[in-house]
């Protein structure tokens, strides 16, 4: 019934050959086949990992970005490496990354979870856009990011007091706030007109978005610059009910070159001015009482100088009457000693055909007659409880700082300047200060505001009204108010301190930043005690008359140490440039400012605009365009009658007639410059 089969399941088996030993001969065999089996499995696996990290290498590339877990690197077409951000807060767990579409996103460091990502966007086929967001889960950790500068000429970011173009940085700095300051007091601070964006000469941008708390810090040994948002130790603050937790969020955008990138950051990411400043303003120089007067300025000295600027047979767009009007600091009313009859000073004036501004600021000193009020009615700056009104020290006394954000605020300043307007005919005002730095370092404003900056902002907007006349120093995100907006107080000296040689990189540092319409403050510096080139408490002949031939070819032209202080021959090349001003100047800016209002593109060029190949452009600071067809190069050093002069390639006939035909960039060596000379070039 069952048979037995040999070899079954279970089975019996009987005819097995019996089991022998392996021979010496055979054993190396099997060892090398062992040995070759272990290698077959080591190569597959390796294959294996090869193929896994080939894939995690195309998943960390978006375009021309490589991402890795301590940073990433921007290539152009060529395949040049033009940007490299090294992350400083923690490294990405790269295990955690993953691409869909065009984000590449990672969701862990290390050590902890975050919220990272980089978008790329393409805008336009010359044009290669990349959205970074490093977001931390967990309160009062920063975020740091290290940007390499070493591979290009950088420019932007805020006014500072030595200024150099392209950025010079020098020493160590950690990170720190990131806020308008007022630099003549404070020479170690960031500027009173800023804005997080910079440009580099191999066409790369980076813009920080508005909603980071930003901080800057730099090494010139490792030739980075430290890019960090945080909230702790900070005068920024998160959005009420918000977790203090950091977000450093930007955008790089890599173009063909420079000028075309600039000209799309500042399409895409600037206010725009809505309409242009009174053409007066640009044609006429305006006249101000600081540098002559000071505070010692009374009605007596105002008419005398009313009456000089008749007398020697200048034009004026606009009197400045500035700081030492008033009785008391907020009073906005004149002081009766020093002004015994402003309405009849103002009617003189008028008579004559001057209009008048005023110097204004946002300070209530405790001593005003405005002070009780401001505090009773909330209308100061309050400490961090907000049940207090905020006591702040400024150049000019202790007092209150007015709130902007509060509308109550707002309505009684502005209802001061029209007070000052109906009574006696003022035609504008000259908003002084309004820098962060004068905030408290811990404040409270009625409108909670993130970024100490944006009371900045809130300040110029008083601006707005006044603006076909009216100037201010300070501008954040402030670019539609659509006023003069002038670089801080310059000494009267030579140099990059504040001083003449400044003048050319700070103007075009604002023009960068999208401020267009720039008075480049007066002529000669402001002849304050210890800070002035030369004798008798004037600025030095020289420096004064280089300083005219320079603001002649700037958007507009402001005097207050008069050219009659130097004799007849002053005056006569005074009034050589303020004509020239008037005639070649003045219709070129004006052409350029109705453009700006749709373009935001600078009225005040650097050289490196229209010569975008040539690296020498880059570095140079002591010249500078209209438009893109008046070259202007003055002489900026003392005892000196000759300078060089960098040409681009293309057609130009100078000043005294000569013609240049070019097709490569010229440098023309110690090109003879008179003192009453500057030089400057026409496209033909």
């Amino acid at each position: 019934m069952y048979q037995v089969v040999p070899g079954g399941a279970g089975g019996t088996v009987t005819d097995v050959i019996p089991k022998q030993k392996l021979s010496k001969d055979t054993r190396p065999l099997v060892g090398a086949g062992v040995i070759g089996l272990v290698l077959v499995i080591a190569a597959v696996t390796a294959w294996c990992y090869y193929i896994a990290s080939l894939r995690k290498a195309e998943l960390l590339k978006t375009e021309l970005l490589d991402l890795n877990k301590d940073g990433y690197i921007i290539r152009n077409q060529g395949g040049s490496i033009v940007f490299r951000m090294d992350f400083r807060s923690g490294t990405l767990d790269l295990d955690s990354c993953s691409k869909e579409g065009e984000i590449l996103s990672c969701v862990r460091t290390t050590d902890r979870k975050l919220i990272f990502f980089i978008e790329t966007v393409r805008p336009k086929d010359t044009v290669q856009c990349y959205r970074v967001r490093w977001e931390e889960v967990v309160p009062d950790i920063p975020v740091e990011h290290a940007m390499t500068y070493k591979f290009a000429h950088w420019y932007g970011g805020a006014v500072s007091a030595v200024q150099h173009w392209p950025i010079s940085i020098s020493g160590q700095q950690a990170p720190k706030p990131f806020v308008t300051s007022d630099i003549y007091s404070n020479r170690d601070e960031f500027g009173g007109i800023l804005e997080s964006y910079w440009i580099s000469s191999n066409a790369t941008a980076i813009k920080i978005n508005n909603s980071v708390p930003f901080h800057l810090g730099w090494n010139d040994t490792e030739k980075t610059m430290y890019f960090q948002a945080r909230y702790n130790d900070s005068s920024f603050k998160p959005n009420p009910g918000e977790m203090p937790c950091a977000e450093l969020s930007y955008r790089v955008c890599v173009g063909s070159d420079v000028t075309s990138i600039h000209k799309y950051m500042v399409r895409r990411y600037f206010n725009k001015p809505n309409k242009v400043p009174a053409e007066v303003m640009f044609r006429h120089p305006s006249w101000s009482t600081w540098a002559l007067h000071k505070t010692d300025i009374d009605q007596e000295k105002l008419l005398t100088y009313a009456a000089n600027i008749r007398k020697y047979n200048f034009n004026c767009s606009q009197m400045e009457l500035d700081d030492g009007y008033s009785r008391h600091y907020g009073d906005f009313e004149f002081d009766p000693v020093k002004f015994p009859n402003a309405s009849a000073m103002f009617h003189k004036l008028k008579s004559d055909d001057f209009m008048v501004s005023l110097w204004i600021h946002p300070f209530v000193n405790h001593d005003s007659e405005n002070f009780h009020t401001c505090v009773e009615r909330g209308l100061f700056v309050r400490e961090p409880t907000g049940q207090l009104s905020a006591l702040v020290r400024w150049w000019n006394g202790i007092g209150g700082i007015l709130d902007f954000t509060n509308p109550e605020t707002r309505d009684w300043f502005a209802s001061q300047l029209r007070s000052l307007r109906s009574r006696y005919g003022v035609s504008s005002f000259k908003f002084e200060a309004g820098e962060a730095n004068y905030l408290p370092w811990k404040f409270k404003t009625l409108e909670s505001i993130r970024d100490p900056s944006i009371f900045t902002r809130r300040y110029t907007e008083m601006a707005s009204l006044y603006n076909d006349r009216a100037e201010a120093r300070s501008g954040y995100q402030s670019q539609n108010i659509s006023c003069f907006f002038r670089p801080i107080d310059r000494d009267s000296v030579w140099g990059y301190e504040l001083g003449l040689k400044s003048v050319i990189p700070a103007v075009l540092t604002i023009s960068i930043l999208g401020y267009q319409f720039i008075l480049p403050d007066m002529i000669g510096g402001n002849a304050h005690v210890n800070r002035t080139y030369g004798n008798r408490g004037l600025p030095d002949r020289e420096l004064y008359i280089r300083w005219l031939e320079l603001s002649a070819f700037m958007p507009s032209m402001q005097f207050s140490i008069p050219p009659w202080e130097y004799g007849d021959d002053v005056v006569e090349i005074a009034r050589k440039y303020t004509a020239l001003h008037e005639s070649l100047v003045a219709p070129r800016v004006l052409e350029l400012a109705s453009e700006v209002l749709s373009t935001g593109d600078p009225i005040i060029r650097p050289v490196w605009w229209i010569a975008t190949g040539d690296e020498t452009a880059y570095k140079i600071d002591s010249q500078f365009l209209i438009g893109d067809d008046l070259m202007v190069a003055p002489v900026l050093e003392p005892g000196k009658q000759e300078r060089d002069i960098y040409l681009p390639a293309g057609h130009w006939r100078s000043y005294k007639g000569e013609r240049f035909d070019i097709k490569e960039p010229l440098h023309l060596t110690d090109y003879p410059v008179d003192l009453d000379e500057i030089a400057y070039f026409l496209w033909v």
